[in-house]
C-alpha cells in the first residue's frame, strides 16, 4: 500500500469548496500537503504542490496529472471506500487537517463524518465553515475560555466523563437516535475522559490551534 509518511502534520485537500483562510489556517499547523483526487486541482490553484494524491481519479484534471510528478499520483480504483478514507488510511502522520470535505454535497460531508467515527488513520480535524470537528479521543484536555461552545455528537451509543462543562456528561448515555450534546458550554478549561463509543467533538473555528495541540 502506498503511504505518505511524515513526522509533521499533513493538510489534506479535498475537492469541495473551501476558502483561502481555510487553507492558510491549515498550513500554519500542518505544512505537508496531500490531496484527495480532484483536490489536487484545488491545491495547484492555491500554488501548492501535493506530496501525494490518492483516489480513484474520476475528478482530477489532465492538467493536474501532467504537472504533478507521476510518483506522487496513487490511483486506487476500488469503490468500497471514499477518497477521504483512502487518503487517511494511507497517511502516516501525527495529525491531519482536512479542508474541502464539508461543502455543498452533504452526502460527502456525512461520509467524511462516518470515516472519522471509524477512527481511520491518524487523528484528523475537519475544518468545516465556522467549526472544527474531530473524533473525541478516549481522553483530552482543552484550554478553552469560559463560554466556548462545545458540542458532542454521538455516531453510535457513546458515553464519557467531563470537567469544565456547564452541563457535565457523567452518567449520561448518548446515541444518534437518543441524547446528543449539542451546544454545551465550557466554564473554563475542559477535560473529557473515559470516552467510550464514537463521539464527534465540535468546537468553534477559533479553537483550531488549541484542538490541534491537544490531539
Amino acid at each position: 500500500m502506498s503511504v505518505l509518511a511524515s513526522h509533521r502534520p499533513v493538510t489534506l485537500i479535498g475537492g469541495g469548496a473551501f476558502s483561502k483562510d481555510d487553507i492558510d489556517d491549515a498550513l500554519a499547523l500542518a505544512p505537508v500537503v496531500a490531496a484527495a483526487d480532484g483536490g489536487a486541482d484545488a491545491a495547484l490553484a492555491h500554488g501548492l504542490m501535493p506530496e501525494a494524491v490518492f483516489g480513484d481519479f474520476d475528478s482530477i484534471s489532465d492538467h493536474a496529472r501532467a504537472v504533478i510528478p507521476a510518483g506522487r499520483l496513487h490511483r486506487i480504483t476500488e469503490q468500497e471506500h471514499t477518497d477521504f478514507e483512502k487518503c487517511l488510511s494511507r497517511i502516516d502522520a501525527p495529525l491531519v487537517l482536512a479542508v474541502g470535505f464539508a461543502g455543498a454535497r452533504q452526502d460527502h460531508f456525512l461520509a467524511a463524518l462516518n470515516t472519522l467515527a471509524r477512527r481511520v488513520g491518524p487523528p484528523c480535524i475537519l475544518i468545516a465553515g465556522d467549526d472544527v470537528i474531530t473524533l473525541a479521543p478516549p481522553r483530552i484536555a482543552l484550554d478553552l475560555a469560559a463560554g466556548t461552545r462545545v458540542s458532542l455528537v454521538p455516531m453510535a451509543p457513546a458515553s464519557g466523563r467531563s470537567t469544565g462543562l456547564n452541563w457535565p456528561i457523567d452518567g449520561l448515555d448518548f446515541a444518534p437516535d437518543g441524547r446528543v450534546g449539542t451546544s454545551n458550554e465550557a466554564t473554563g478549561p475542559v477535560k473529557l475522559s473515559d470516552m467510550a463509543g464514537p463521539m464527534l467533538l465540535i468546537l468553534p473555528r477559533a479553537t483550531l490551534s488549541t484542538l490541534a495541540a491537544a490531539l
